[in-house]
């Protein structure tokens, strides 16, 4: 029996590539539903599975981008609120795209999602994010490609608005260590940013999602720097996230960032397996809050048990 003030992960079951906005005192979840796009609000973070449901898009029947809708993510950009995911046409990598979708609603449960288009990336790839650094908006996916085992790269491009690209693409990250290439694959994705203490954390996962290995690496950049230059970012050699065999918790990857109620405590959000060889139907999503080392580095510490009691987020 939990105690009262305590909750119990996985927060939400069969639930992979989780995504959370908190938006004026609401957080706003998604997660793969692959053949069709669900937003939950939700007053707290811990109860996200008992939120406000609502299904706010399914694509037209055998479109270029009706199949395989994967990593939804909603952003606040411009006053208007925008979902980035990825979609094919049901064949193969080649025809995966990053797609947009845009509502000028204050509320994003109401009002109408527009399609804005599938992003022309140089390269077929998944998994897109943006962010907003120094006034211009900057778009990063996985790409991919040929390290020289075929998986997917991380890079960066340049925005004229939410929904356009400019100019070249920029690799920040490719598959070139050992953690980063188990079950079969080279892979770098889901890129997602976190910024604390004068720098920017580019955090990512690695390796195949059905692999046990699948962990979190990052990338370290100094807040003068310019993002379109590799040499700016620094990359960490091992894993910041990873399995623990102990607790049972295998697969740790997909994650993003969001904050407790309060505003006073920050809390990774990720997907894992319960397992090593689950079936990744059975991803879910777990949360669990996060510190700072004295260099000004995250330490996201180690997967928590299922069975673990663990305290509410401050605010709850």
């Amino acid at each position: 029996m939990l105690k009262a003030k305590t909750f119990a992960n996985p927060i939400v079951r069969n639930a992979a590539d989780p995504w959370v906005l908190k938006h004026n005192h609401l957080y706003y979840f998604m997660a793969t539903k692959r053949d069709h796009i669900e937003l939950i609000q939700s007053t707290s973070l811990s109860g996200i599975d008992s939120g406000h449901k609502k299904t706010i898009w399914i694509p037209e029947p055998s479109g270029q981008y009706s199949y395989n809708l994967w990593a939804p993510e909603i952003h606040r950009l411009d006053d208007k609120w925008y979902i980035y995911y990825t979609a094919n046409d049901g064949g193969g990598d080649e025809s995966r795209r990053v797609c947009v979708l845009e509502n000028v609603a204050d509320d994003p449960m109401t009002g109408e999602w527009v399609w804005k288009g599938a992003l022309p990336t140089p390269s077929p790839g998944l998994d897109g994010t943006v962010f907003e650094w120094q006034d211009q908006y900057y778009f990063l996916y996985a790409g991919y490609g040929h390290f020289p085992d075929y998986g997917s790269a991380i890079y960066i491009m340049k925005m004229l608005n939410p929904w356009t690209l400019a100019g070249e693409q920029v690799m920040l990250t490719a598959p070139t260590l050992d953690w980063e290439k188990q079950g079969g694959m080279a892979i770098n994705e889901g890129p997602v940013i976190l910024r604390r203490n004068g720098f920017v954390f580019l955090v990512y996962s690695a390796s195949t999602t059905w692999s046990e290995d699948y962990a979190l690496g990052m990338l370290t950049m100094k807040e003068a720097s310019d993002p379109m230059n590799p040499s700016s970012w620094t990359k960490c050699q091992q894993p910041v996230f990873r399995k623990s065999v102990e607790n049972k918790v295998f697969a740790t990857g997909h994650n993003s960032f969001t904050k407790s109620q309060d505003d006073q405590e920050d809390w990774i959000v990720y997907h894992a397996l319960s397992a090593p060889g689950e079936d990744t139907i059975f991803r879910s999503t777990r949360i669990q809050k996060f510190d700072w080392n004295e260099d000004g580095t995250p330490n996201f510490g180690v997967p928590l048990a299922d069975d673990a009691e663990v305290e509410l987020p401050s605010g709850e």
